[in-house]
């Protein structure tokens, strides 16, 4: 249930199973029972618990007693993953998942049709939101969920269910459904949309970090508008904090002092796997109104144009002199979506939805995921450097992982490929490159697609800007500034023609495992 990337635990603080409790040195079921008897946590308090002496440091007790028990511990057994659980912190050791019976691929009693799977345990946070006992959370907590049990403060064990879950912000909302539960009386929080806290200003989590139950830390908010650069991050623009969370924390609450949710904790920034004092929160606007479409329909609709992009960077601006550019460049065009159907074409430099501008890839995802499937979207484009305004009927966003599954083709390919009979090559030295005709034999040899046009790049010469940014033997050069090249000419006259209108670098398509990237290439003297 974890994954890292490029230092980030991302979706990875919630128990990672049995090895979370291993690494705590517990057992899974950590909760004790309190006495205290859960009281409804008010609406919106008017004023901060109370006020302390100038200089004197703030106490967080009086709201963690308000609040607290509004926040759960949720237990989840789920099948494990066939393949070994890999725990952040602990690479190359296979943590074998608890609870497995008999023998590898042995079937379990009653079950005919399917392998035996062995069961895992993880454990998460959440929060109530409402009496009638909805809970947040975060999608990673209960994504593969067979059971989902929740402890309350009381140390009350109830069952719970899955009401919808969204992939593409990582929320979940549950409903507590144990006819245990008396009545509709859960104590609840709500969510602060409107008077956010200033960067610098006091913030306080609970959650069950490690399996240890209801647990606060405090810190400050350091930062709105984080980009953690994966698959959430399109439609999340984190807050950062540095109140202490750690794996078990995932879902839970982040407080401001009047006791409201101002966002929910999802990751965290760690290179050993466990806190380092810098941890990111869902906003509770993006918590709140995904929280109310999965409880209205179970799911959460997105508009979708079906382009592949990149973000159109400062150096790719100057490339085409187009300075102060920035925006979203197409890379791919889904055959028959929105966007072909409307008109939009590959190398389109997009810079605008609705009249609204954008600056990046991500801001592009997020307006046109406003949308809904059906309306008509404005996207402001640059093509041949001229802007136009191109409307393109949404259609409905596909879940992320069939995006994810679509992202990532099969290499039908298999065994060693020949080599090929040596072609012409040309060094491009203003680039770093050896470029040569891509034939049938290299065709074969780098799995090139039958369709993809360009040269092929044989050698990148280590200290140019090409080596630098990551061009490889097997990449293909499909175009320059736009225009595609089939010969060592075209690409020379290019560059040519960019020196002359004084440009320092040049915007190139590279064709790698037949998807296109966009990099900007620095001219060598």
């Amino acid at each position: 249930m974890t994954a890292r990337k490029s230092g980030f635990i991302v979706g990875a603080v919630a128990g990672a199973g049995v090895a979370c409790a291993a690494l705590a040195g517990v057992g899974m079921r950590m909760g004790t029972a309190s006495a205290e008897t859960p009281q409804a946590v008010p609406a919106m308090a008017g004023s901060p618990a109370f006020a302390p002496p100038p200089g004197a440091p703030m106490s967080f007790a009086d709201i963690f007693e308000k609040v607290s028990p509004a926040v759960v511990q949720i237990n989840v057994t789920s099948k494990a993953s066939p393949q070994p659980l890999r725990i952040p912190g602990l690479e190359g050791f296979d943590i074998v998942p608890r609870g497995q019976k008999g023998k590898p691929g042995q079937k379990d009693q009653g079950d005919e049709d399917s392998p035996s799977l062995p069961k895992q345990q993880s454990a998460g946070s959440g929060f109530f939101i409402s009496a009638d006992g909805y809970i947040v959370t975060n999608n990673h907590v209960v994504a593969d969920a067979d059971d989902i049990q929740v402890v309350l403060k009381d140390g009350r064990e109830l069952k719970a269910t899955l009401v919808g879950r969204d992939e593409g912000t990582d929320l979940a909302v549950i409903k507590v459904i144990d006819p245990k539960a008396k009545g509709k009386d859960f104590p609840y929080v709500n969510f602060e949309n409107q008077a956010k806290p200033r960067v610098g200003d006091w913030v306080i989590t609970i959650g069950n970090p490690f399996g240890l139950g209801g647990t606060a830390t405090a810190g400050i908010i350091s930062a709105y508008n984080r980009d953690l650069g994966d698959t959430t991050s399109s439609f999340v623009n984190y807050i950062q904090i540095d109140a202490p969370i750690n794996r078990g924390n995932s879902g839970g609450p982040s407080f401001d002092i009047y006791g409201r949710v101002i966002g929910v904790n999802s990751a965290i920034y760690s290179p050993s796997g466990g806190s380092v004092g810098i941890g990111f929160a869902i906003p509770a606007d993006i918590a709140e109104a995904t929280a109310k479409q999965l409880i209205a329909g179970g799911k959460v609709v997105r508009g979708y144009i079906g382009v592949t992009i990149q973000d159109f960077s400062a150096e790719s601006a100057e490339a085409l002199g187009l300075k102060d550019v920035k925006g979203a460049i197409v890379a791919e065009l889904v055959p028959g979506g929105p966007a072909a159907k409307a008109g939009l074409l590959p190398d389109d430099i997009l810079t605008g939805v609705n009249g609204k501008t954008i600056a990046n890839r991500s801001e592009l995802t997020r307006e046109v995921a406003k949308a809904r499937p059906g309306e008509t979207i404005k996207m402001s484009i640059i093509r041949d450097g001229k802007p136009r305004v191109i409307d393109v009927k949404s259609g409905t966003r596909p879940s992320e992982g069939s995006l994810a599954l679509n992202d990532n083709d099969d290499d039908q390919g298999s065994g060693a490929a020949p080599t090929p009979d040596k072609p012409v090559t040309a060094k491009i030295d203003a680039l770093g490159l050896t470029l040569s005709p891509i034939d049938a034999a290299a065709r074969q040899t780098y799995k090139i697609d039958s369709e993809v046009k360009g040269l092929l790049i044989t050698a990148v010469k280590g200290d140019s800007d090409a080596g630098e940014k990551g061009l490889a033997k097997g990449d293909v050069l499909a175009n320059v500034n736009g225009t595609a090249v089939n010969t060592v000419a075209d690409v020379n006259g290019l560059i040519a023609t960019a020196k002359k209108a004084g440009r320092t670098s040049v915007l190139v398509k590279v064709i790698r495992q037949n998807r296109p990237v966009f990099v900007p290439l620095k001219i060598a003297p």
